[in-house]
C-alpha cells in the first residue's frame, strides 16, 4: 500500500460542523479520525462522522450526465438545460423557473445559486431544503433582533449554570455537542439541564429535569414563563427600558394564563412546570438550545419568539452562558442563510424587501434583474409545479419526494413537471426517478469550499479525492449554465476561492457594522491563504476590533431604533390534524435525512436496520400490538407500515416514527407521506411533528428474514425493509399470504444466479421454512421463514458471507440461526462506532462492570461519541440484576 497522506477538511452531516483529518491514498480514502485542532469538535466524532470511510465506494455513482435515460456529455446537456430556461422565461416569465437546493451545498455553491437566479434571471423562485429546517428560527430572530443573529458559542453551554434543551434530541442528532455538554456536567455537578421532549429520549439520560410536554404545548409554557418571571421580580428592568421594546404588550397577553391552563395546554405536572420556572428564575447563566421539536411546527416561528423574549426580559444574551441557541440541523444550513439560500432573502443577510439593500446587490452584482417580491417557499413551490406555473425545476443536493411533507403529492407535481433538473452524487434516489436531466456532482472528500456551523464558524472542506467519472462541482454547473445565458463575466470563476472572495466582499458592502454578517477581511485572501484558512467566527471585518465583544453585549441590536422587540406569540388552537394518535417525527442516532450516504454503511445499519413506531406499552395492549409486530399508520394523507417498538419513552396517545426510510430501503417507510403541507405563517416551514394518524396491527400470516449477496428482488406488495451488511444485504419481510404459498416468490428473493448447493429444513405443521445456498465454500444466500416474527441472531447471521463453508458441519449452524457456543454472538449492535453488541455488553456487566465507563473500558462501547451511553445504562440495570441473584 502507498504511504497514506492526510487532508484536514469538515464533517458534511450536521450542524455541530467537526473537524476531520481524512487519511488517504491513491487508491482512496482509508480512515478518518477527529481532528483534535478543530473548535467544534476538538477530536471527537461521532458514530456518523467516524463511519464516513466505509461510505466512500462509487458504486451507484453519477458519472456522466443523462438526458431521459441515456448517458450525454457535459455540452449537449448544458446546451439542452440552457435552452430549456430561455424559452420557459422568453414564453412564461422569470418566475416559470425555480432551484430547489439544499443545507448539503457549500457556501461557493450556493452563493452562485443565488447571484444567478436573483440577480441575472431575476426571480426570488430559489428556495433551500432548510426551510424545512431553520426557518422558523431565521423567522424568529429577524422579528427579535432585527437581524439572523445567533449569538450563542459552543463555549456558553459549557460555562453556563442551566442548559434548557427544548425540542432537541442532542444526544442522537449532535452527538459531539452533546457529549461536551455531558462532560461539563460530569466536571461542575451544579449546571442544571432540563429537557423539554414529548419522548424520554437518550438526552433526558443527563437531565435534572425531563418535562415530556405535549405537541406545541411549549408556546403555553413559555409565556407562563414569563408572566412568572415578572411576577417574581426577576426581570431586568433596567435592560428592558434601554434595550427593548413590547414588554408590556407581550405580558399583557401572558398574565393571564395560569398554572393549571398551562398544565392543560402543555400536558405538564404543575408541580413540574413551577419547577422548571423556579431554576429558570434563580439561574443568570442560562442557555436555551432549541431545534426541530421548536422549528417544525405551525407556531414554530411564536414558539422561538416565546423563548427569545424570556432571555431578553432578564437581559440573559451578550453575556458568557447565557442566550437563545438554535442547533441547526445540516453542516451548511448557516453559510446558505449567509448568502440569501431561502426565496425572502438577499445575499449577505440584506433583505428583499429593503431597496437599499436589493440596490447594492444589484450595483454589485452589475445584475440585470433583481426581484423585488419574495419568491415561493418550499411547500408553495411545489404546489406551483403541480399547478403547471413552474415550467423548468432545477433539484440540487437534495431529496424532496422524501423529506417534503404530503410526499406522494410531491410526486405527483414532480410527475408534471415539464422539465426536471436534479444534481446529485448518487443515481438512484426516489426523486431522480422524476428528472429528465441527472447531472453527476462532485461529493465530500471530491469538492472544495466553506461551510458554516451552528455557532457561526466558517470551516473548509476540502477535496483530496477525485471525483468519478466526468463529476462536476454544483457551482461549477451553475455557472456554465448562467455563461450559457449570455452572462459571461459575472460566472466566469477560475476557482472557489474566486467565489468566496466575491461573497466576502459584498458582505462588507457599505456595511461598517450595519449588518450582523460581515467577512470583509476575507476578501483579500489569496489563494493559498483560502486553501489554509483556519476555523474562524464571524463576524471577520476589514477593521477588526480585537478586543471585539460577543453580539448584543452592549444592548444594540440590527433595528432600526438599535433595540430588541419583544414580540406578543399565540398558542395554537384546536389541532388541525386531529386522530387516534398523535404523530412525532425525528432523527435516528445512526442515519442522516434520506439515507443516500449512511445507508451504505453496515456497521450504521445495524443498530436500527428497519423502519420503527415507538408506542406505549398501554395503547400496544389497547391495539393488540407486540413487539416487532408490523403496523400500519394511515390518515387521508399516505400509509406506512413499520416494526412496532413497545416504550415507555413514548407518551400514551402518542407515536414516534423515523424520517430516515426511503423506497430505496423500504416498501412503505416514507414517514412523510403521512404529514400535512400545513406550514407556520410567518416562516413557511412544514408543521412535521404534530399530526393525527390511525394505527392498526398488519396481519401477516409470514415472516422473512433474508440474506443475500446482492440486492434482493422484492415483491411489489407486503411489508420490506433492506440494508447493506458486510458482503451483501439483509432484508426483513412480512406478508399476508401463508408461507408455503409464497414459497417460490420468496426463494426469488434471494436473487442468486449461479448453481449452488442448498440446505434446507422445512416444516409445514409448525409453518417453518429455512434455505441455505452454498457455492463451493462460499454462502451465497439464507432464507429464514415462519408464521410469527423470527427470533434468529441477525447480527451473527449478517458476519457469515466472509466465513469458510468447507466444513459440512458449519453449514448447518447457518441453517440453525444461532452461533454455536464456540462463536460471539454480539447481539442486536449498540455501539455503531465500534460494532459492540448487546449481548457482549451483557457479557461484561455479568463479569463484574457495572458502570459504563467500566464496561468501556472492557467493551470500548461508549468510549467514542457517547451516543450509546443511555442504552449501556439500561442495559447495565437490566443485567445487573441478574448478575445479583
Amino acid at each position: 500500500m502507498s504511504r497514506l497522506k492526510e487532508c484536514k477538511t469538515t464533517c458534511p452531516y450536521c450542524g455541530v460542523g467537526c473537524g476531520i483529518v481524512a487519511k488517504f491514498n491513491e487508491q482512496g480514502l482509508i480512515s478518518v479520525e477527529g481532528d483534535p485542532g478543530h473548535p467544534a469538535n476538538k477530536g471527537r466524532l461521532c458514530s456518523k462522522g467516524s463511519a464516513l470511510a466505509e461510505t466512500m465506494s462509487d458504486t451507484t455513482r453519477l458519472r456522466d450526465p443523462i438526458v431521459n435515460g441515456k448517458v450525454s456529455d457535459w455540452n449537449e446537456t448544458l446546451d439542452l438545460i440552457a435552452s430549456k430556461f430561455r424559452d420557459a422565461i422568453s414564453n412564461f416569465g422569470s418566475d416559470s423557473v425555480a432551484f430547489y437546493v439544499s443545507g448539503q451545498l457549500l457556501t461557493e455553491d450556493y452563493y452562485v445559486a443565488n447571484k444567478l437566479m436573483k440577480g441575472f434571471i431575476g426571480s426570488a423562485n430559489i428556495d433551500t431544503n432548510s426551510r424545512l429546517c431553520m426557518a422558523s428560527s431565521v423567522a424568529g430572530y429577524k422579528r427579535a433582533f432585527g437581524s439572523d443573529t445567533v449569538p450563542v458559542s459552543y463555549e456558553d453551554l459549557e460555562c453556563s449554570d442551566l442548559v434548557v434543551l427544548v425540542g432537541s434530541n442532542l444526544a442522537w442528532c449532535h452527538p459531539v455537542l452533546y457529549q461536551r455538554l455531558a462532560a461539563a456536567k460530569e466536571q461542575r455537578p451544579n449546571l442544571k439541564i432540563v429537557v423539554i421532549d414529548p419522548r424520554k429520549t437518550m438526552t433526558t439520560d443527563i437531565a435534572d429535569l425531563h418535562l415530556a410536554i405535549d405537541p406545541d404545548g411549549d408556546a403555553a409554557l413559555f409565556m407562563g414563563l414569563f408572566a412568572h418571571l415578572q411576577k417574581t421580580g426577576a426581570c431586568d428592568d433596567g435592560f428592558i427600558a434601554r434595550h427593548t421594546n413590547g414588554f408590556d404588550e407581550t405580558l399583557k397577553q401572558c398574565v393571564p394564563l395560569t398554572i393549571e391552563e398551562i398544565a392543560k395546554k402543555s400536558g405538564l405536572d404543575p408541580a413540574d412546570i413551577i419547577s422548571f420556572y423556579e431554576l429558570y428564575r434563580t439561574t443568570q447563566k442560562t442557555v436555551t438550545v432549541y431545534s426541530q421539536g421548536v422549528n417544525q411546527s405551525r407556531v414554530g416561528t411564536d414558539k422561538v419568539n416565546a423563548i427569545l423574549n424570556c432571555h431578553l426580559i432578564t437581559g440573559r444574551i451578550g453575556k458568557p452562558g447565557t442566550g437563545p441557541f438554535s442547533i441547526t440541523g445540516q453542516p451548511n444550513a448557516m453559510g446558505g442563510r449567509e448568502v440569501g439560500g431561502l426565496s425572502n432573502m438577499l445575499a449577505a443577510h440584506m433583505e428583499l424587501d429593503n431597496p437599499d439593500h436589493r440596490n447594492q446587490v444589484k450595483s454589485f452584482w452589475k445584475a440585470p434583474h433583481l426581484p423585488e417580491r419574495p419568491g415561493l417557499k418550499a411547500v408553495d413551490l411545489f404546489k406551483a409545479v403541480d399547478k403547471g406555473d413552474i415550467k423548468v425545476l432545477w433539484i440540487m443536493a437534495t431529496n424532496p419526494v422524501d423529506s417534503l411533507p404530503d410526499s406522494d403529492f410531491i410526486k405527483e407535481a414532480l410527475n408534471k413537471c415539464p422539465f426536471v433538473i436534479v444534481s446529485d452524487i448518487y443515481e438512484n434516489t426516489d426523486t431522480n426517478a422524476f428528472a429528465h436531466v441527472l447531472l453527476p456532482s462532485s461529493g465530500w472528500g471530491e469538492k472544495n469550499g466553506t461551510v458554516t456551523n451552528s455557532e457561526r464558524r466558517i470551516s473548509r472542506q476540502r477535496g483530496f479525492l477525485r471525483a468519478p467519472g466526468n463529476a462536476k462541482p454544483d457551482w461549477w454547473q451553475m455557472a456554465a449554465i448562467g455563461k450559457r445565458l449570455g452572462y459571461h463575466g459575472a460566472f466566469d470563476y477560475l476557482n472557489e476561492a474566486d467565489i468566496y472572495r466575491e461573497h466576502a466582499a459584498l458582505s462588507a458592502l457599505d456595511n461598517n457594522g450595519s449588518r450582523d454578517f460581515d467577512i470583509g477581511e476575507h476578501s483579500k485572501l489569496s489563494n493559498d491563504g483560502y486553501d489554509n484558512l483556519a476555523p474562524v467566527r464571524w463576524p471577520v471585518p476589514i477593521k477588526k476590533n480585537l478586543s471585539e465583544r460577543p453580539f448584543f453585549s452592549d444592548g444594540h441590536f440590527f433595528t432600526a431604533d438599535k433595540k430588541a422587540n419583544i414580540i406578543p406569540v399565540t398558542m395554537p388552537t384546536t389541532d388541525l390534524e386531529t386522530g387516534p394518535y398523535q404523530l412525532n417525527t425525528g432523527r435516528i442516532r445512526d442515519q442522516w435525512h434520506t439515507m443516500t450516504r449512511t445507508g451504505r454503511s453496515p456497521r450504521l445499519s445495524a443498530h436500527l436496520s428497519e423502519p420503527f413506531a415507538e408506542i406505549h406499552p398501554v395503547d400496544a395492549q389497547k391495539l393488540g400490538i407486540e413487539s416487532d409486530d408490523i403496523v400500519e399508520l394511515t390518515n387521508k394523507h399516505g400509509r406506512l407500515l413499520a416494526n412496532a417498538m413497545i416504550t415507555f419513552r413514548q407518551k400514551k396517545g402518542q407515536v414516534f416514527v423515523p424520517m430516515h426510510w426511503t423506497d430505496q430501503y423500504a416498501s412503505n417507510g416514507r414517514v412523510n407521506s403521512l404529514i400535512p403541507s400545513i406550514t407556520d405563517p410567518v416562516s413557511g416551514q412544514p408543521a412535521s411533528k404534530n399530526t393525527g394518524v390511525s394505527i392498526r396491527k398488519y396481519e401477516a400470516k409470514t415472516f422473512v428474514f433474508l440474506l443475500t449477496r446482492e440486492k434482493p428482488v422484492l415483491p411489489t406488495r407486503g411489508y420490506w425493509a433492506s440494508f447493506e451488511t458486510e458482503g451483501g444485504w439483509a432484508t426483513e419481510f412480512a406478508g399476508k399470504e401463508d408461507l408455503f404459498e409464497i414459497l417460490d416468490v420468496m426463494k426469488k428473493m434471494l436473487n442468486v444466479d449461479r448453481r449452488t448447493a442448498p440446505l434446507v429444513y422445512a416444516d409445514k405443521k409448525r409453518g417453518e421454512y429455512r434455505l441455505a445456498l452454498f457455492h463451493s465454500q462460499r454462502l451465497e444466500g439464507i432464507l429464514y421463514a415462519a408464521g410469527a416474527p423470527l427470533s434468529v441472531s441477525r447480527s451473527w447471521l449478517c458476519s457469515k458471507f466472509e466465513d469458510d463453508f468447507n466444513d459440512p458441519m458449519t453449514r448447518y449452524t447457518v441453517v440453525a440461526g444461532k452461533a454455536p457456543v464456540n462463536e460471539i454472538d454480539k447481539g442486536a449492535i449498540i455501539c455503531s462506532c465500534f460494532g459492540v453488541g448487546s449481548n457482549e455488553i451483557a457479557d461484561a456487566v455479568r463479569s463484574g462492570c457495572f458502570s459504563v465507563e467500566a464496561v468501556g473500558n472492557a467493551t470500548q462501547a461508549g468510549s467514542n461519541c457517547g451516543s450509546c451511553r443511555s442504552e449501556i445504562k439500561e442495559l447495565i440495570n437490566k443485567n445487573a440484576l441478574v448478575a445479583a441473584q
